[in-house]
């Protein structure tokens, strides 16, 4: 069989599982269970996270690299698994800046209080994600619940799946289309960049040292990595300086990201590559042309189909105590 043949296969089966699966999830999934749930989590969301706004983008990009390794099954959230006694995702190279494991266990053992051994990590992430990104006045998204707890994870399976901020293109798509998301999800999706920050060292090398001469990404637009230099990541280690991935609007859900790609002053090469084809970058010029109300409702789309990659439903996988540890 050719390597072509075999990718169509693959991806044809990554898409009958989410089928499958998705038959599993439903709206209201805890509304006898443990009726409260979705209200406790809510509740804690809405109260924390006008305080700390930036964690809301932290939040959804646990999600995002929760579900792209195994699938939604609140891996990246454990600290050992004796199955494998490997690293596992959560302390592996592309998820070191990952943020918001405390404030999940704190969801998680308020959700435990009211009914214990009910309501799944992987469910509470889902959820988190959505309500996080409503408290900041973002859209809001359908979120099926059902969803149990994976008892692996393996950092080295990180190295891959997970897009990278100097990913370009072609590999972007490959990310995503091995996830059964095509490159209008990986634009849309790439919208959630309007709200949060990025660390120096994820894009240094676009001011830096670029193709390795001491030179700076001819894509970068030259005034900006001026003021980057200067201001921000005023040297190529930097490692521990944020900088805003959407200047001037990082508190606010909007279409402004979308305006600094085509200004090319989008901060990441994985930015920047959503306009390197004229597909992407009619993506993204569509979206600027539409109002924000479409741009939430395309946003929503996409959010919704990443909610059910590779999820276990049923009797598959567990319901954990601890989100950090498997049950013994």
């Amino acid at each position: 069989m050719s390597s072509f043949c075999y990718f169509l296969f693959a991806i044809a089966g990554l898409l009958g599982l989410a089928g499958s699966a998705n038959a599993d999830l439903q709206m209201g999934f805890y509304a006898k269970s443990c009726p409260k749930a979705e209200k406790i989590v809510q509740d804690y969301v809405y109260k924390h996270i006008p305080n700390t706004p930036s964690l809301a983008a932290a939040l959804i990009r646990l999600q995002f690299h929760d579900c792209f390794v195994r699938g939604c099954d609140a891996s990246i959230l454990l600290n050992f698994t004796s199955s494998t006694g490997n690293q596992t995702e959560k302390f592996a190279i592309p998820n070191l800046t990952i943020r918001g494991f405390g404030f999940i266990d704190g969801v998680k053992s308020l959700v435990e209080k009211e009914c214990p051994g009910i309501v799944s990590c992987a469910d509470i992430v889902t959820l988190v994600a959505r309500d996080s990104i409503v408290a900041t006045g973002g859209p809001s998204w359908k979120v099926p619940t059902g969803r149990r707890d994976g008892l692996i994870s393996n950092g080295s399976e990180t190295i891959g799946p997970i897009p990278a901020p100097f990913s370009n293109l072609s590999t972007l798509q490959t990310n995503f289309a091995n996830q059964g998301l095509d490159l209008k999800d990986l634009v849309v999706l790439s919208g959630a960049h309007t709200i949060g920050f990025g660390h120096c060292s994820s894009f240094s090398n676009r001011l830096y040292n670029f193709t390795g001469v001491g030179d700076q990404d001819p894509s970068f637009d030259s005034e900006y990595v001026t003021n980057l230099k200067v201001n921000k990541c005023k040297f190529i280690n930097d490692s521990t300086t944020r900088v805003e991935m959407d200047p001037g609007s990082v508190r606010t859900f909007d279409l402004s990201y979308y305006s600094l790609l085509l200004k090319r002053r989008g901060l990441f090469e994985s930015d920047a590559a959503l306009t390197t084809s004229l597909t992407t970058r009619a993506l993204v010029t569509q979206l600027l042309q539409g109002s924000l109300e479409n741009f939430y409702t395309e946003f929503a789309k996409s959010m919704e189909k990443m909610g059910q990659i590779g999820v276990l439903t049923g009797s598959s996988g567990e319901i954990r105590k601890n989100c950090a540890f498997v049950n013994k």
